[in-house]
């Protein structure tokens, strides 16, 4: 039976963690928060006491954390845990820039695949992901099964994560899913102001070629005024400068990516960092 150390078990490790244990996988977690992964031992996974006791003996290392800082953080704690063979599949979307994360995984002979996901916390407690996967042949066998058990299909990018391509495909995802909501929020918050009914223009292009499921769903959150954590404003946030950041980098200037950046950032400002990501509504009207 494949062994997983899940390290992170926020809004999607914890949806993750408990389709692992539906694949039948034996699961260790661990969190900086023990009591975020109660729930997961509750369902059979084993608490570890700190990450280095999670990732010692394990088949696979996943990696689902804040960003890439909190990453090599938790990683240099389980340092002494960490055996040469093993693979560690990093999820966490961290941008273009991990080479620190690439040397440790040198240093300790582990196999490393890019592999951040596509979807938010329905689609992790869904089994429903999209995995973006980049990463050494020899690591495949080991790491499908838990691919396999939090997503509906797996992505594989490359057979090399030298030069991270599917974390630079993840980024090239989340910055059409970060703009467009924070144009449905705008477009919302717009119809308030000009005491136009919202609802009219949902329905105005439902149906049509300018309608989206995810469009309406946001809207009707918004409108509704829940604010349940998918994604939070904080994570969007952390997101959309890793976005623009590696516009930058490849000389691409992102005007939408960044006025999506600043947004994000005003409503975080303002309080609401924890809300799902559609709460930038509310940095239109602060």
């Amino acid at each position: 039976m494949t062994t997983v150390a899940l390290l992170g078990t926020g809004i999607m490790g914890a949806g993750m963690g408990r389709n692992i244990l539906a694949a039948g996988l034996d699961l260790r977690v661990w969190n900086r928060s023990p009591e975020k992964a109660q729930p997961l031992v509750d369902a059979g996974a084993t608490l570890a006491a700190d990450p280095s006791d999670a990732v010692r003996g394990a088949d696979v290392v996943v990696t689902m954390l804040g960003d890439g800082h909190h990453v090599l953080d938790v990683m240099g704690r389980a340092a002494d845990g960490l055996a040469a063979g093993q693979v560690w599949a990093q999820t966490t979307t961290a941008g273009v820039d991990q080479s620190d994360l690439l040397a440790l995984a040198d240093k300790h002979g582990l196999l490393f695949v890019d592999a951040p996901v596509v979807g938010t916390r329905q689609p992790a407690e869904s089994g429903q992901l999209v995995v973006l996967a980049a990463g050494p042949a020899t690591a495949k066998d080991a790491v499908q099964p838990v691919f396999d058990a939090v997503g509906k299909a797996t992505t594989w990018v490359a057979d090399d994560a030298a030069g991270l391509p599917a974390s630079r495909l993840k980024l090239v995802v989340n910055s059409w899913v970060l703009a467009v909501t924070a144009a449905t929020a705008e477009a919302v918050a717009l119809a308030k102001g000009l005491e136009v009914d919202p609802q009219a223009f949902l329905d105005s292009v439902a149906g049509g070629p300018l309608d989206l499921p995810y469009l309406q769903n946001k809207a009707k959150a918004i409108l509704a005024g829940d604010w349940t954590p998918n994604f939070s404003v904080t994570n969007a946030a952390k997101d959309a400068d890793l976005i623009v950041a590696a516009g930058q980098g490849a000389g691409v200037q992102l005007d939408v990516a960044a006025a999506a950046a600043a947004r994000y950032h005003r409503a975080a400002d303002a309080g609401h960092g924890d809300a799902d990501m559609a709460a930038n509504y509310l940095a239109s009207f602060e």
